[in-house]
């Protein structure tokens, strides 16, 4: 049963997309997951929305990629799932309280979103250890992913002793933070960076009174997007709605 919430965004969309369903079209590339399909974006570009309609996008479903906003319509996978936390409502496992207290010595600070070269060599080094294809470059992600002119955007930086070892990208409005990207020192993993990177936004959202975190996709087959579903409880866009997950 869908939520009165669930159930306005859903009204006032379904009135949206009837006057820019016309501005989407479908581009097919190969799997960014690394799955055996080819990968179908409905998309389109944007001028500035209000946070309102940012809102609106992401309770359907919806992603950001540099100005563009997308859903996956993929004709022979149905693997990317949209997964969200509501903040009320989440509990922080053992291993994930384990993640904070392992990186206390961890210096959080919010900036507004800019690169440096600090940046490009950080981000550089992560996608040669996690991505390393000759089409991501840091510079690209910046310039393509990261940076927009459509939703108030920051980053939230990680250090140790003024080295920075993490930058963790996010939109953000009145009542919903999404999960853009998040990078890090490959060396060091054994922090669980990635855990304590969403433990901090969750808090984030507590401290400003917002009640639903965008996490992107869950995808059950590939491991590196996979882990989110650790996070409980989640909930799932299945079928034009937001679900219980597991």
């Amino acid at each position: 049963m869908m939520s009165v919430y669930d159930d306005l965004c859903c009204n006032e969309f379904s009135v949206l997309q009837s006057t820019i369903e016309h501005l989407f079209v479908d581009i097919n590339i190969g799997c960014p997951y690394g799955l055996p399909y080819v990968a179908t974006f409905h998309q389109a570009n944007f001028a500035p929305l209000n946070e309102r309609l940012m809102e609106l996008f992401l309770a359907n479903g919806h992603r950001r990629n540099g100005n563009s906003l997308y859903c996956m319509r993929c004709s022979e996978c149905s693997a990317c799932v949209p997964i969200r936390l509501h903040i009320d409502e989440f509990r922080a496992s053992r291993n994930q309280k384990r993640a904070v207290k392992k990186n206390r010595d961890v210096e959080t600070k919010l900036l507004p979103l800019r690169v440096s070269q600090e940046n490009i060599d950080l981000c550089e080094d992560f996608l040669q250890v996690r991505y390393p294809r000759e089409s991501n470059t840091a510079r690209g992600y910046y310039r393509d992913f990261f940076f927009n002119s459509i939703v108030d955007s920051c980053q939230l930086q990680f250090r140790i002793d003024g080295r920075l070892i993490g930058t963790s990208i996010i939109d953000y409005g009145n009542n919903w933070l999404n999960a853009v990207y998040f990078y890090f020192d490959p060396c060091e993993e054994h922090r669980s960076l990635g855990t304590y990177n969403i433990m901090c936004l969750v808090d984030l959202c507590r401290k400003w009174g917002i009640q639903y975190l965008y996490l992107g996709y869950l995808i059950c087959s590939v491991s590196s997007m996979s882990y989110k579903s650790n996070y409980r409880p989640h909930y799932l866009f299945i079928e034009e709605k937001w679900q219980s997950g597991k």
